[in-house]
């Protein structure tokens, strides 16, 4: 009898924190968002973009932020900015090869935003100079593509641009090369844009990496509970993790 007792009493408590632990979990969220209301523009833009991907609520969208800090602090190798070619032999070059001392040019050059964990904030103009000024790996173009794609034509202006700099038409070529700091950057961007153009929009794959595909980032997000007490919830049944998202099996239980 008092074992019985003892449990409803801890259900009702439960049932009277909870109400109170989401709304504190969907401010911290909102916090993470930075400018939520530039996060569902971005959200409004991908539904409206017919992408071949689920398209995540705002909530869900914050898990996927929550995961990108995750992976910045306890996975930063698989944040690329390095390269298999060598730097370029100019001084300048040579000097920003040091990590920490391209992050205030990029800023400068508005070619990042260093709170927007998931890209949609940025306008069209900030991720065509990211591709331009920020060096990435052959396997880390895709997902600023697909951010891209967001905007009709961006794609093509990308390519005008970075033609520009190749062939040295643009005053800032040899800057933009500096900035990138690793030989062949923009020839190999120019490469992966000329692939991507000849390559059909679908769905990402199942095992897609949210880590390189912008499509599957926001697939992984729409995996995601849907409100801040689900989260709760599927946390407290030890079903969701930060980093991994919602346990295979509940996703199957939820289906």
């Amino acid at each position: 009898m008092r074992s019985a007792h003892v449990g409803s009493a801890a259900a009702a408590a439960a049932a009277a924190w909870l109400p109170l632990a989401a709304r504190a979990l969907e401010g911290a969220g909102r916090l993470l968002l930075v400018r939520p209301h530039e996060v569902s523009e971005g959200l409004a833009r991908a539904r409206a973009a017919g992408l071949p991907c689920a398209i995540p609520n705002e909530w869900q969208l914050t898990l996927g932020v929550a995961r990108m800090w995750h992976r910045m602090v306890f996975r930063p190798e698989s944040v690329g900015t390095g390269g298999g070619a060598p730097p370029r032999a100019t001084w300048r070059a040579r000097a920003l090869a040091l990590r920490p001392l391209r992050f205030p040019f990029l800023v400068a050059e508005r070619a990042i935003a260093p709170l927007d964990f998931s890209g949609l904030r940025s306008s069209r103009e900030r991720g065509v100079r990211h591709l331009l000024a920020a060096h990435h790996g052959c396997d880390e173009f895709i997902y600023d593509f697909e951010l891209l794609e967001l905007y009709p034509g961006a794609l093509g202006e990308l390519r005008d641009r970075a033609l520009a700099i190749v062939s040295g038409e643009s005053p800032r070529a040899a800057w933009l090369r500096d900035l990138c700091v690793f030989e062949g950057y923009h020839e190999a961007l120019l490469a992966a844009l000329e692939a991507r153009a000849a390559a059909p929009k679908a769905p990402p794959p199942p095992a897609a990496d949210p880590d390189t595909s912008f499509y599957a980032y926001l697939a992984w997000c729409a995996r995601q509970p849907a409100t801040p007490e689900a989260t709760l919830a599927a946390a407290l049944a030890r079903d969701f993790t930060v980093s991994k998202g919602v346990a295979a099996a509940a996703q199957s239980g939820a289906a």
